[in-house]
């Protein structure tokens, strides 16, 4: 404790220097969830299901796309995308490219993401189908599709 000099004592406090670089780059297992129903995946006794650190990334990075960034309180704010904002170019080849750019964007936040790309957009009305390529590190690219709506959701 260090010295008190005046009403409220004054504490020494260590912070302890964390080597996050090689931890957050492993693959870890997590609760598996299911996109489509939007919810945690059970067995037939009701257990939660888990998956291997690798589909859990491929759910990471479709959450974190869908996931307007500073919506989530319990989120921080590098994770989440602003896809609302590249909805609001004027064209449709500008909203690709915008929609390309945070998407690229959003990945990065993770330190497992290498590469994000070889998009395609496929509009359907005020939809677009937005399919690309992500390659983790030390894993083979994998597939990914999101569709987007008007309202950005």
């Amino acid at each position: 404790m260090g010295e008190e000099t005046g009403l409220f004592p004054v504490v020494d406090i260590q912070i302890p220097e964390e080597n996050e670089e090689e931890y957050d780059r492993e693959y870890k297992p997590s609760p598996a969830w299911d996109l489509e129903k939007g919810d945690f995946v059970r067995d037939a006794v009701n257990r939660i299901v888990m998956n291997d650190g690798q589909e859990a990334y491929r759910i990471w990075c479709v959450k974190a796309v869908s996931t307007a960034r500073y919506s989530c309180a319990s989120y921080s704010n590098d994770i989440g995308s602003e896809i609302d904002d590249a909805l609001k170019e004027n064209d449709e080849n500008a909203v690709e490219l915008a929609i390309e750019r945070t998407i690229k964007e959003t990945l990065a936040a993770n330190p497992r993401t290498e590469t994000v790309e070889g998009f395609s957009f496929m509009w359907q009305g005020d939809s677009v189908k937005v399919s690309f390529l992500v390659r983790g590190i030390e894993w083979e690219q994998f597939p990914l599709a999101i569709v987007i709506k008007a309202d950005g959701r």
